[in-house]
């Protein structure tokens, strides 16, 4: 295969940078978007030099791989005929809204035969990459992430909108089977939940406590994970972290060496080199599932909670 043929349908508030990165991808052609908005498109084309499709069925007709970056509720919907007409995809996160949605995507990819890739930015994190390296058996991990509130992503609650990252991160870390899921939230601004708290029960013993709000007045994106011989705090945003270790009898503190990069832009060029390749994505379909379905879990557990 020669240059990979990019298309993005929804170009608003993520979509615009995945225009940005793919018109700068080395091995890639930002051949055009769509968007439903033609004042919007036709800006961010004319900023990333590349055509304005009326539709994602005339986008999908001239690329090799397209971004999907509207709201979560239209994933399916968007995905479906893309998949049929033989495209391979990267799904902004969550992969969709339910679990039937999400087989029917899969069935979709699995019957055309081309990848799906779904947005789970963190795991392109450097602050991931280090942990992947050092964590080996996590007892205790604890995430924070908080947002101020933005109108963006509230057709989903919270859970779904940002707790996602730090499930599909933990997921992976921990690498054993969920055991129990105990979850708190309050719908405060919007009609889903805009402030949650998860703590779930792996079956190696491990445990997970997850903060997320949405209506913070401050940003935070911080993870710190406790095993034998070490504890590690680390924040995705800074891309900066320290290291508490035994030495002797004392604990001695290190500052974690992380090179810095921007995560959108190493998933995108992980993205189409799986599409170049034909390897499999390092979050696949299967993944966001799993991960999907432990957050919607959450939320259930948060909609049985006593009304006030």
């Amino acid at each position: 295969m020669g240059r990979v043929r990019c298309g993005v349908v929804g170009v608003g508030f993520l979509g615009q940078h995945h225009a940005r990165i793919y018109s700068q991808l080395e091995g890639c052609e930002l051949v055009g978007i769509c968007d439903s908005s033609p004042e919007r498109a036709a800006e961010i084309a004319g900023k990333y030099g590349c055509r304005v499709y009326p539709d994602a069925a005339t986008l999908a007709a001239d690329c090799d791989a397209v971004s999907v970056a509207v709201p979560t509720n239209l994933h399916r919907d968007v995905a479906l005929p893309l998949l049929a007409k033989g495209v391979h995809l990267l799904i902004e996160k969550p992969l969709c809204t339910s679990s039937a949605e999400a087989e029917e995507i899969q069935k979709a990819a699995s019957d055309a035969n081309v990848l799906v890739q779904v947005g789970h930015i963190e795991q392109f994190n450097p602050v991931v990459g280090y942990l992947e390296k050092v964590i080996a058996n996590p007892r205790f991990i604890t995430a924070d992430r908080l947002a101020p509130f933005n109108p963006r992503g509230t057709e989903v609650g919270v859970v779904l909108d940002l707790m996602i990252h730090d499930i599909g991160v933990i997921l992976e870390l921990v690498n054993s089977p969920v055991e129990r899921i105990d979850a708190v939230g309050v719908a405060v601004v919007t009609r889903h939940e805009d402030i949650a708290n998860a703590r779930i029960t792996f079956a190696n013993g491990c445990v997970a406590n997850i903060n997320t709000s949405r209506i913070s007045e401050k940003k935070v994106r911080e993870i710190r994970v406790f095993q034998s011989d070490a504890y590690l705090s680390l924040d995705y945003m800074n891309q900066t972290g320290h290291l508490m270790k035994k030495v002797g009898p004392m604990v001695q503190r290190e500052e974690i060496p992380i090179e810095k990069a921007e995560p959108l832009k190493l998933e995108l060029a992980s993205f189409v080199k799986c599409v170049e390749l034909r390897q499999k994505p390092k979050v696949d379909a299967s993944f966001a599932r799993t991960a999907l379905e432990v957050a919607l879990e959450i939320t259930r557990k948060i909609a049985a909670l006593p009304k006030a």
